[in-house]
C-alpha cells in the first residue's frame, strides 16, 4: 500500500507545485506591467493545468507505451502503475487550480 501511495504522491505534488506556482509567480508580471494579478492568475491556472499533467508524468511517450503494453501485453501491474501516475498528476493538477481559484473568491469578497 506505502509503494502505491508513493507511485501517487510525487506526480500529485508534482502537478500541484507546476499549477501553483505557474500561476503564483506567473502574475507577478502583471505587478510589473500595471495588470490585473487575479485574472492573470487566473488565466495561468487555467492554460497550465494540462501542462502540469505532461510534466508530473515525465512528458514522454514512455508513459504511452507502458499502457500499450499492459493493454496489449497483459502486463496488468504496469497498466494500474501508470494509471495510478496518471490519476495523481490530475489530482494535483486539479487541487492547484482549485486552491488558485478559492484564493481568487477570497480576494474579490
Amino acid at each position: 500500500m506505502t509503494r502505491v501511495f508513493r507511485e501517487f504522491l510525487l506526480p500529485f505534488c508534482t502537478a500541484l507545485g507546476v499549477v501553483l506556482g505557474g500561476a503564483i509567480i506567473g502574475s507577478i508580471s502583471s505587478l510589473i506591467t500595471f495588470g490585473s494579478p487575479l485574472e492573470t492568475m487566473h488565466t495561468l491556472a487555467k492554460e497550465i493545468r494540462i501542462w502540469a499533467l505532461v510534466v508530473a508524468i515525465g512528458g514522454t511517450f514512455s508513459t504511452i507505451r507502458i499502457i500499450e503494453s499492459g493493454i496489449f501485453g497483459g502486463q496488468v501491474i504496469a497498466l494500474f502503475r501508470q494509471l495510478v501516475v496518471i490519476g495523481g498528476a490530475f489530482c494535483g493538477s486539479y487541487l492547484g487550480y482549485w486552491i488558485i481559484m478559492t484564493l481568487m473568491e477570497a480576494k474579490e469578497l
